[in-house]
């Protein structure tokens, strides 16, 4: 027989009932077997009065009659036990399957659900129940799925759509390289210039998504790391360019993948100086603020509407979508950046100056032991 959850509270239910009618005979029976034998009292003859003859009991007749009666007594209520333990057994059913009709509507909902039909939901109805928490909870992991499904469906096309177009483009160069007859030595390796920007461009793009894929996993293992080093070093092993870089790093020490922040730093410095004006500027800050590890990556720049900043966290999305030169950025800059912080369980704040630039702002656990400066 098929153990459900209807058997189980059946079998709860009737077993309950049960033991207190067994515990209800029991203290019945025990009482009226200890219960004492009512017997007519003889008192004292008055003198001069006449003679009253007592009839003589009889304690063994009684004694019998009443053991007559407790046995009366014990079948009578053992018969109305199993009477009512059959009928706490049907009630207990019927009980069971009216509390559980609600699961058995979900499971068949839920059984209807597939990857590609992520939008139906079962929308319980009702009082406020643990039924109905379940309900809504279910509901909430549906509509995240949902989301995380639809993020995917779109991260794929997106790469797929970003890998083909420069191996279009190479397979374009070399063929029309091949199909010139008068092709000299120079025309050759000014295609093959090309080729290697495209193939460096590809390989920085896998790059890229194989960051954000080992982002997302979330970390293995977490060391003590400071991330006014982090951004020093970013810094130092920067080139060379037009935008002005003003630091102040006090110490920030934190926990987590240096690897990952790295690349970090790296992304929110290449963005800025990517998406700056001529003669601008690029501020990184560091330190601890409310208790947590803070980075803080300002620069100037043409003014973004702040109804694009949660776009711009999105992967293969960029202001311009029409630059699509070789040198542009690969529009995963700064989801990277929120796959990171998401990993290392932190805060990122990103704000669009009013005059231009962005203000990205990174909160990390500060490492254990470190006081709050």
């Amino acid at each position: 027989m098929r153990r459900t959850v209807r058997l189980r509270l059946t079998l709860l239910y009737s077993g309950l009932f049960l033991a207190a009618g067994m515990l209800l005979v029991a203290l019945i029976y025990l009482l009226v077997a200890f219960s004492p034998v009512p017997v007519a009292p003889v008192g004292p003859v008055a003198p001069g009065g006449p003679e009253v003859t007592v009839p003589r009991v009889d304690v063994a007749y009684l004694a019998e009659q009443q053991a007559a009666g407790l046995r009366r007594l014990l079948v009578n209520s053992v018969i109305a036990l199993v009477v009512m333990a059959f009928a706490s057994v049907l009630l207990g059913r019927l009980t069971a399957g009216r509390v559980l009709r609600p699961l058995h509507d979900m499971t068949a909902t839920v059984r209807r659900i597939t990857a590609d039909r992520l939008d139906r939901r079962l929308a319980a109805s009702g009082p406020q129940d643990e039924l109905k928490e379940l309900a809504d909870t279910f509901d909430d992991l549906l509509d995240r799925l949902e989301a995380a499904f639809t993020a995917q469906r779109r991260f794929v096309a997106n790469a797929s759509h970003e890998l083909r177009t420069p191996l279009t483009l190479q397979r374009a160069m070399a063929e029309v390289a091949l199909a010139d007859p008068d092709a000299d030595a120079a025309a050759l390796r000014h295609v093959l210039d090309r080729l290697l920007a495209a193939g460096r461009h590809q390989e920085q793009l896998i790059e890229a998504l194989l960051t954000l894929a080992r982002s997302q996993q979330g970390l293995e293992h977490r060391r003590p790391l400071d991330l006014a080093a982090v951004a020093g070093q970013a810094l130092d092993q920067r080139p060379d360019s037009a935008v002005r870089i003003e630091a102040a790093l006090r110490p920030a020490p934190a926990s987590g993948d240096r690897a990952l922040l790295e690349r970090l730093v790296a992304n929110l410095l290449d963005n800025a100086a990517r998406h700056n004006v001529p003669d601008g500027w690029i501020t990184v800050a560091t330190g601890v603020r409310d208790g947590r590890a803070t980075l803080t990556v300002a620069n100037s720049g043409p003014v973004i509407p702040p109804d694009r900043i949660g776009t711009l966290l999105q992967p293969f999305q960029r202001l311009d979508s029409g630059r699509k030169a070789v040198g542009d950025g690969l529009g995963l800059g700064l989801s990277i950046v929120a796959a990171v912080v998401r990993a290392h369980q932190g805060t990122l704040e990103v704000v669009a100056r009013p005059e231009g630039g962005l203000e990205v702002t990174v909160r990390c656990p500060t490492a254990a032991g470190t006081p709050p400066g």
